[in-house]
């Protein structure tokens, strides 16, 4: 391994040059990590095994380092937990399950944690995983506001594969959202992994839930009406987050929003989201009918006519874009031919008509007839309508937004009053225990 004398960054040997202040690099065991007064464990070898070099981020969780792994001799990420996370038994058994998932997960676009243990000298849980070079979705997204066609398709494209993978292995992911989606950048284009399989639904009947007061269940701008109402859960849940994310990549706003938490919940389940065209016609800018079908089948309220898979809905968007093939060719793909592709199936994609279904059942809504979307609109009636066995009740903590302001009564539809029956036993708990804003 190699580090820069100057950031004290560790890189590959293969590296020459540090990418961020241009100092030679030279090999990690003649640059010692710089003591910090204010960080006693930058310097520090935890567990026997991984050497602390710089602090990366500090959490609500936990610290962040970059170090080095002696036994495996690459680089890795520490995440040292707080002490009051560490005291917690719920959080380190989550901890210990993203662990023991990992093992069981493709890693080409999810991350591969490697350890959690315990520090027996210094009394600290420490988790370890890959490192990562690049910055999270969030922080392009509060950059940029919004995320180009082609480098949209081909990131939605690569957690298809991570996601769709994970659900044939009965894992839901259930707190999807821009945080957890990581982008390294490559000369080809982006390199992404999802991260965060600390909440993730086990859909296996030996599997012990985690689901308890005050533990993290999801985040509320993304979650499916079904997580939100504390019914069962299947992938379907991390496709309607998908099409909720990949909204507010092409708009910069989010479908569903409200000044607190109960309100966005509210909104995912009565109201149907802006779609694209429609936010994006204000600022005169017209987008693909295609694209606005893509997103309108992610967001269904019912997950019986939801898109199927996080694959069918990555290529329902590129397709919808102009592309032809499949979100496994795109995810391979580089970007500027992806974006030439692109640009030469604009004009088809402009004029083509809303895809027709062929699902009887859907026939005779208003809006665009037939369209699975649309049938959408009777809530969740016809799918799950009480708690079923192995639900996951949401008396955890659910993530709101920070803001806050008196609540307005929104209109109640006919349809919707069961649904938020179940909704409203959910936030009565969640209100009584203890919520929060990663």
């Amino acid at each position: 391994m190699k580090s820069c004398p100057t950031c004290q960054r560790v890189f590959p040997d293969s590296s020459g040059f540090c990418p961020f202040d241009g100092a030679k690099l030279t090999s990690a065991s003649l640059v010692p990590p710089a003591a910090s007064a204010d960080d006693p464990l930058i310097g520090r070898v935890l567990c026997g095994t991984y050497e602390v070099r710089r602090l990366v981020a500090d959490g609500g969780m936990g610290r962040v380092y970059q170090g080095i792994d002696r036994g495996r001799k690459d680089r890795v990420a520490i995440k040292v937990l707080h002490a009051d996370v560490a005291k917690d038994e719920v959080a380190r058994a989550r901890f210990q399950r993203e662990f023991e998932i990992s093992a069981a997960l493709p890693h080409d676009h999810i991350i591969e944690v490697f350890d959690f243990k315990k520090d027996e000298e210094l009394g600290m849980w420490i988790l370890s995983m890959e490192f990562l070079e690049g910055e999270e979705l969030r922080s392009h997204l509060e950059r940029d506001g919004t995320i180009k066609h082609a480098r949209l398709v081909r990131i939605f494209s690569q957690m298809a594969i991570g996601l769709d993978d994970a659900h044939r292995r009965s894992f839901v992911h259930r707190d999807l959202k821009p945080e957890n989606i990581f982008i390294c950048g490559t000369r080809e284009g982006d390199l992404v992994k999802v991260l965060d399989f600390g909440s993730v639904r086990v859909n296996k009947g030996d599997v012990k839930k985690l689901t308890a007061m005050g533990t993290t269940i999801g985040t509320a701008f993304y979650m499916a009406p079904e997580q939100a109402s504390g019914l069962t859960l299947d992938g379907r849940a991390d496709v309607f987050a998908c099409g909720a994310i990949a909204c507010e990549c092409l708009t910069g706003r989010r479908p569903f929003d409200g000044p607190n938490g109960p309100q966005v919940l509210m909104a995912i389940l009565m109201n149907e989201p802006e779609l694209p065209s429609q936010v994006l016609a204000k600022s005169g800018i017209e987008i693909p009918p295609g694209v606005d079908d893509a997103i309108e089948r992610a967001l269904a309220k019912k997950p019986d006519i939801r898109t199927k898979s996080v694959g069918a809905f990555a290529t329902e968007l590129g397709r919808g874009f102009g592309l032809e093939g499949d979100f496994l060719e795109w995810a391979k793909t580089p970007l500027i031919e992806l974006e030439a592709r692109m640009a030469a199936g604009h004009a088809r994609a402009m004029t083509s008509p809303p895809a027709p279904t062929t699902n009887p059942a859907h026939a005779g809504h208003a809006g665009h007839a037939g369209h699975p979307a649309t049938a959408a609109r009777s809530g969740l009636a016809g799918g799950r309508d009480a708690l079923s066995d192995g639900a996951d009740a949401p008396t955890g903590r659910i993530e709101w937004p920070k803001e806050a302001s008196q609540p307005q009564a929104p209109l109640r539809p006919a349809w919707v009053v069961p649904a938020l029956a179940v909704a409203a036993l959910g936030l009565a708990l969640a209100v009584g225990g203890f919520l929060s804003t990663r």
